[in-house]
């Protein structure tokens, strides 16, 4: 850990090398017994694909911080991931919600308290200017990260919620009018349809949604059928928290621009799987979360073009975001700060650089790849759960795995699970649309991430049978 004499450009490690991404071929398989019980799965348990169990196959041969890319090794990194749950090791489901966070991002967090704590900008003194270069570093490694071409391009939020609350109330206000048209595909959290509404109830204006197709992608024939001339912005996610759905948000925000309309995506699911390019996908507004990117809560971050954000009016009223007032007058910073009014999360900007450091210190199209060779293994053990039915089967989409269990409710499954320390997200997601395309209100979830293994998948189906075993013993 760093020490209190350290210079604050300590705080944040260099990034390793990358290396080419992994191939291979995986084989799922019906998973083993759940430790320290009794039985075990129909059939013969085999051992996990090698490519899932530490890089003794061609998919662990991706490489990392001086060496190859293993989820071992990402798992070091975890302090959280050694500690029990109801005498068992936790095993770490829920990273939808939230992910884990390394102790790089720990340590960050520790000595810039004990090192370089101030409020930032206007300061004189050396702290506050060593904490605004910190909290203006964490800007730019998000608009490294995305893509972006400057840091000024980067309005640093609470998350992904405020984010896009943040251009309903600024842009939304400015720009929308009676009759115009928002379209919000059925696959969107709740944080990209309630802002909408409230706006549209206030200039108007009407939210209309996207319908799905029965797996679960968005139907692109009703979209280019509902855009027109009245389409003023279109809110689409980059990754379903729910059905993992990747939409082709590149070719839906091209079409949007030849009617003239903006285009919002809700990143929050997508940039802890997948690399992105903000300027790749032309998209005019950009938010993620910190907290499900291996960083702190209580910060994100929103990319709008140059063009964009210049257009549009401050958000909140208070410090930081003005230049000079007055009572009967006042202006404005420019962009990026006149949206951030107030003190920002500054500790929690400073842990997201060294956040996107350590996922940027592996290569991130063969955590990609991981991932996804990790689902499949899964559906695959899954499907050998009788009554067990996974929601959404879009043949390309994210670690993330909604799912219904025959007589079971899903709170019912998330305890269940969590008696043999294994942590699963249950209810409606906040994401009431995509569950009611499949005629339900409720469902459990379970969603990996890089620091997930192939025994871990197997301890999740072995509990899952003997959950459906018991049932059936009695008599349900």
């Amino acid at each position: 850990m760093t020490t209190p004499d350290m210079a604050p450009g300590a705080l944040w490690g260099g990034r390793a090398p990358a290396a080419p991404p992994p191939t291979g071929v995986l084989t799922p398989q019906p998973s083993g017994a759940l430790p320290g019980a009794s039985g075990s799965l129909p059939g013969t348990p085999p051992q996990p694909p090698a490519a899932l169990t530490g890089g003794r196959s061609p998919l662990g041969g991706a490489a990392t911080r001086g060496g190859r890319f293993t989820p071992e090794a990402a798992r070091q990194d975890i302090p959280i991931l050694q500690r029990p749950v109801n005498g068992r090791p936790v095993i770490w489901l829920d990273n939808g919600a939230t992910t884990q966070t390394p102790r790089q991002v720990i340590e960050t967090l520790a000595s810039y308290y004990a090192t370089a704590n101030s409020n930032i900008h206007r300061g004189a003194h050396t702290l506050a200017r060593e904490a605004t270069d910190l909290y203006e570093g964490g800007r730019a490694a998000v608009a490294d990260f995305l893509g972006a071409p400057s840091p000024d391009t980067v309005v640093l939020t609470r998350g992904t919620t405020e984010a896009i609350n943040l251009v309903a109330q600024t842009w939304g206000r400015a720009n929308l009018g009676p009759g115009d048209e928002i379209l919000v595909s059925a696959l969107e959290h709740h944080s990209n349809i309630v802002p909408w509404q409230m706006i549209a109830k206030e200039r108007r204006a009407r939210v209309v949604p996207i319908p799905l197709l029965p797996d679960g992608g968005v139907d692109q024939e009703a979209y280019a059928s509902l855009l027109s001339h009245r389409t003023q912005l279109v809110a689409i996610s980059h990754a379903s928290n729910v059905l993992g759905t990747v939409p082709p948000v590149r070719e839906m925000t091209a079409l949007a621009h030849r009617y003239g309309a903006r285009v919002l995506v809700d990143g929050a699911q997508a940039v802890a799987h997948f690399p992105v390019d903000v300027q790749q996908l032309g998209a005019d507004f950009y938010a993620f979360s910190a907290h499900k990117l291996y960083g702190p809560t209580g910060v994100g971050a929103l990319y709008g073009k140059p063009e964009v954000l210049a257009a549009m009016p401050p958000w909140q009223g208070g410090g930081n975001m003005i230049d000079k007032v007055d009572f009967d007058h006042v202006t404005f910073a420019p962009v990026p700060h006149r949206f951030e009014a107030g003190t920002g999360h500054i500790a929690g900007v400073v842990g997201l650089k060294p956040a996107i450091d350590w996922l940027t210190s592996f290569d991130h199209e063969a955590v990609a790849a991981y991932e996804s060779a990790l689902l499949h293994y899964a559906e695959q053990a899954l499907a050998t759960v009788p009554g067990l039915e996974v929601l959404g089967t879009t043949p390309d989409k994210i670690a993330v795995m909604t799912f219904t269990l025959a007589g079971n409710d899903p709170m019912d499954i998330a305890r269940w699970l969590d008696q043999a320390g294994i942590a699963i997200r249950a209810g409606h997601h906040c994401a009431q649309p995509s569950l009611r395309h499949y005629g339900l209100e409720s469902a459990a979830r379970a969603s990996l991430a890089l620091y997930n293994t192939a025994e871990e998948v197997d301890e999740l189906v072995a509990a899952l049978h003997q959950l459906q075993a018991q049932g059936a013993g009695h008599g349900g």
